[in-house]
């Protein structure tokens, strides 16, 4: 099963991105309000739903050029001496990735995020986007050292996976 998963993530690495946050960012959704709700419960319509199905799916393909956009940039500043040379492997790596893929790549992510959440649920709301942006430092970075220490095949499927969990931090939080 596990080597299906690889093959399939290898093979249709776009694809694999969009279904895999599709699945898990809605369902981080559906249990962060069901949380808040203290009951299993649905944060919109059924249309509504469908079209963040969607934009989760759309989100997946964002992050998965994002994550390889970053890695490059990574690795250019490492060649350019931007960067000291203990950020060019093993764990060094993967926290210089997760720093300048948090910093230079989440906020927009976010925003977009919220701009189609926004569309979908026919509303203007940035209320808590600041507070959001926060979570790049303490939940993020760490996050995704933990993922870009991993091969290449796990890393769009542990992203969608720290997507959900912290949907779930949060509803938990809620009060």
């Amino acid at each position: 099963m596990v080597d299906s998963y690889i093959n399939f993530v290898l093979s249709n690495p776009l694809l694999s991105a969009s279904i895999q946050f599709a699945i898990l960012g809605t369902l981080g959704e559906v249990i962060s309000f069901s949380f808040k709700k203290k009951k299993l419960a649905l944060p919109c319509n059924l249309w509504q739903l469908v079209a963040k199905i969607l934009a989760w799916a759309l989100l997946g393909i964002i992050i998965k050029y994002g994550f390889a956009g970053m890695k490059g940039f990574t690795k250019a500043l490492l060649e350019h001496q931007l960067l000291p040379q203990i950020f060019a492997s093993g764990i060094g790596w993967a926290f210089a990735v997760s720093v300048l893929t948090n910093l230079f790549f989440g906020p927009q992510m976010m925003f977009i995020h919220r701009l189609e959440d926004n569309l979908i649920m026919w509303e203007k709301n940035y209320e808590g986007l600041t507070k959001a942006w926060w979570t790049l430092i303490w939940f993020w970075i760490p996050a995704h050292t933990l993922t870009f220490s991993l091969p290449l095949e796990y890393q769009i499927g542990l992203a969608a996976i720290w997507g959900m969990v912290l949907g779930i931090i949060l509803g938990m939080s809620k009060k």
